[in-house]
């Protein structure tokens, strides 16, 4: 029989901690993914199709790219070695890996173009993709680069994931070569398959099939629990594997290794978009089990990544800050509940407005919480029915502040800000200003201290511009995170209580 289980377990932050101190190598199909979006408002005269007029044009890293930078946003050092054509498309990739911190080796094969998908959406409709590909078997001299490549760095990694999409770059060979390796150096394998021949990936230490795939290995349908058990089971004695962690949409997913059989139930609480969930379901399992987790910590780690991913719109990754907010949220049911992404929140915003209810928004570093933060922050709730709070994420208060702050890390400034009644949400925002969430939220109040001009406010113009107002609250005077910094570096803090606002 297989257990149905839902249940965080205490050590599951701690874990997440650890994963920044895990190396993990990608091995796979790179593509350059492409959105092209515009809007539709007329039926070509030439044929009965749309009329698309082109806006903005947005660029990301797909196929084994995108698990690698899944792996980036939970904290993960990464490398990758991929294939890639001579082309400008190559460059573009070569760019976007490099931002996200990404140490790629890129073989570059000639013959072959690299692979690009093209797709166009207006009004959040896909309306049309474009593939340019070749989907061949890599030639000798490339295969062989492409071996030498990730054989000369996988001894300095703790975990290779390896995501096939049938594009070429995985031939026989190179999969022989790699996975021998790693078991030659008890270094676990990850791989996210694809087609019906298992027989590529023998050895493994872990295969990630959906539950198409799983059924069309079998051979039939795969009805319940049982029948996934008894099909990852016959693959493992069939290929050598150790496990197997089987996705089911809806369903959640199953995980079979020696220590037992587990399923997990679907943790999403809106599906918006499924692209890019199995990239990372197999990056979270990865980076969990080479941080030293269990086999089913690591799956519980997987299964609230997928259901974050498939909230968002497109191959979104996950941020390490959404996961852990996400764990903690099930550890504490309360407080950190409001701690929450922006795609969640919204979410909730909607359902707020569609009650009639008045927007407000603030935002700052929030570093050391003093009565001067909680005076801002009541008057912000006073201004609206709920109250949305911009946090700057541990990098943006680096920049802002100065490599020794903050003094307290992103979660914990989320929790403490996320236990005031009058904060009724925190979304964490990475850049040096929230002005990105300002346009996507559109509060019908923001509000900041009186040490500003409306003039100054950062999105002031833009809240006005739809007839919402800029609210600046009366500072209580005396208060300052440095200052406060400083007295307690010289052992003299001192000051007035602080008014009571806590939940």
């Amino acid at each position: 029989m297989t257990a149905r289980v839902n249940r965080v377990s205490a050590g599951l932050p701690a874990l997440l901690d650890r994963f920044g101190q895990v190396s993990i190598l990608c091995l796979g199909d790179l593509m350059l993914d492409r959105f092209v979006y515009g809007a539709v408002d007329r039926v070509s005269p030439e044929a009965p199709v749309p009329v698309v007029r082109q806006g903005r044009v947005v660029s990301a890293i797909g196929g084994v790219g995108n698990v690698a930078g899944n792996l980036a946003a939970l904290g993960a050092r990464v490398g990758l070695v991929g294939v890639v054509g001579r082309d400008a498309e190559a460059a573009e990739l070569e760019s976007l890996l490099a931002k996200q911190d990404i140490a790629a080796r890129l073989v570059a094969d000639g013959e072959r173009p690299t692979t690009l998908k093209t797709r166009f959406v207006a009004e959040s409709q896909q309306m049309l993709r474009v593939d340019r590909e070749l989907a061949a078997p890599l030639a000798g001299p490339v295969e062989r680069d492409v071996s030498s490549a990730v054989l000369e760095l996988v001894d300095t990694h703790d975990a290779v994931v390896i995501s096939d999409y049938a594009k070429g770059a995985l031939t026989p060979e190179v999969l022989r070569a790699v996975i021998g390796r790693c078991r030659e150096r008890a270094i676990p394998v990850f791989v996210d398959p694809k087609g019906n021949d298992f027989t590529r990936y023998r050895g493994a230490t872990l295969v990630t099939p959906n539950a198409k795939e799983l059924a069309a290995v079998c051979g039939h349908p795969l009805e319940d629990d049982e029948a996934f058990v008894e099909a990852a089971m016959a693959l493992v004695s069939a290929h050598d594997f150790h496990g197997v962690l089987a996705t089911r949409g809806s369903e959640g997913m199953t995980l079979v290794v020696p220590d037992g059989a587990v399923t997990l139930p679907a943790r999403a609480r809106e599906v918006y978009d499924v692209s890019g969930a199995g990239d990372t379901v197999i990056a979270a399992f990865a980076a969990a089990r080479a941080a030293g987790g269990s086999w089913a910590d690591a799956a519980y780690i997987a299964n609230g990544a997928a259901g974050l991913a498939v909230e968002k719109i497109g191959t979104a990754v996950v941020e390490h800050w959404e996961l852990r907010a996400a764990i903690e949220r099930e550890l504490h049911a309360g407080e950190a509940g409001k701690v929450v992404s922006l795609s969640r929140a919204l979410g909730q915003i909607e359902r707020w407005r569609s009650r009639g209810l008045k927007i407000g928004f603030t935002n700052g570093c929030f570093d050391l919480l003093h009565p001067g933060h909680l005076s801002v922050l009541e008057q912000a709730g006073a201004a609206c029915d709920r109250l949305v709070v911009g946090l700057n994420s541990d990098a943006s208060v680096k920049r802002l502040k100065g490599p020794e702050r903050p003094v307290q890390n992103e979660w914990a400034r989320s929790l403490v800000l996320a236990s005031l009644s009058v904060v009724d949400a925190v979304v964490l925002f990475d850049g040096d200003t929230p002005l990105p969430e300002l346009e996507a939220i559109r509060p019908d109040v923001l509000i900041k201290g009186a040490d500003y001009s409306e003039a100054q406010v950062v999105g002031g113009d833009l809240v006005k511009s739809y007839g919402g107002r800029v609210h600046l609250a009366p500072l209580l005077p005396g208060h300052s995170t440095t200052r406060t910094i400083e007295k307690l570096a010289n052992g003299a803090l001192s000051g007035a209580p602080a008014k009571r606002v806590m939940s």
